[in-house]
């Protein structure tokens, strides 16, 4: 069986990390047995969120994991998409993991508020008399990584300007249909899902979650997917809001 090394879950999601969101969905797509054990990054074989054990093989990095389980499994998860869609697939993909992810990361790790709320309790297990250095050099190199990613170079306003940009290119995209590419999910819908639910969490407050909450559709596309692939946890998002 699969093992599915991830965070759990946490800020009124079934899964932390947006990309451990990916692969298990994924996952559950190919309909693959698999069993989820907290792990953290420095356990990973690049030191990063996901990995994978499969049968002894370690696979890290969400993207690669899908290409493993392709080849292993023979699975596709574009299956039915021709060409030209399967290109556009690829290229939404990157637009959401390179740019609405950053956006989101900057919401949760910069935003001192959010921070304190949320990533800063990662590190609650560690030693008392280190505690607070180690949250603090963490929170340093996810700021810089941010910074390095382009968002993290600009003004908190001009970093969502651009970030609902990509946001308002996803709701075009996905328009009135079930998935991004038509009537039933692909791999880049899970990519897509992740990033989305990281965002639209109630758990923080954000100018970029208040934007992205006017796209429609794009909320109402997480709903379903949520109901989809975690149905023990639909209607999680109202019940956070309330709470």
């Amino acid at each position: 069986m699969i093992i599915l090394y991830g965070f759990g879950e946490g800020f009124g999601l079934p899964e932390i990390s947006p990309f451990v969101t990916k692969t298990e969905v994924q996952l559950k797509m190919a309909g693959l047995p698999y069993r989820k054990e907290f792990a953290l990054p420095d356990s990973s074989p690049k030191g990063q969120m996901p990995y994978i054990d499969d049968a002894g093989m370690k696979v890290a990095d969400s993207t690669f994991i899908r290409g493993h389980i392709e080849r292993k499994y023979g699975f596709d998860f574009d299956a039915g998409l021709d060409t030209a869609e399967r290109a556009q697939a690829w290229a939404i993909e990157r637009m959401i993991e390179h740019h609405i992810y950053w956006a989101m990361v900057g919401a949760r790790w910069v935003d001192p508020e959010n921070f304190a709320k949320g990533p800063a309790h990662f590190f609650d297990g560690a030693p008392e008399h280190l505690r607070r250095e180690i949250r603090e050099g963490a929170r340093t190199r996810v700021a810089e990584n941010y910074r390095i990613s382009g968002l993290g170079r600009h003004a908190p306003d001009e970093s969502v300007e651009l970030a609902v940009r990509s946001l308002s290119a996803l709701s075009v995209l996905l328009g009135d249909k079930p998935c991004l590419m038509g009537e039933r999910p692909c791999g880049t819908d899970a990519t897509a899902f992740g990033a989305l639910a990281g965002l639209l969490t109630p758990f923080f407050e954000s100018p970029l979650r208040h934007r992205a909450e006017q796209f429609g559709n794009l909320v109402a596309y997480v709903d379903r997917m949520m109901a989809r692939y975690y149905p023990e946890h639909a209607g999680l998002r109202s019940d956070v809001a309330a709470a």
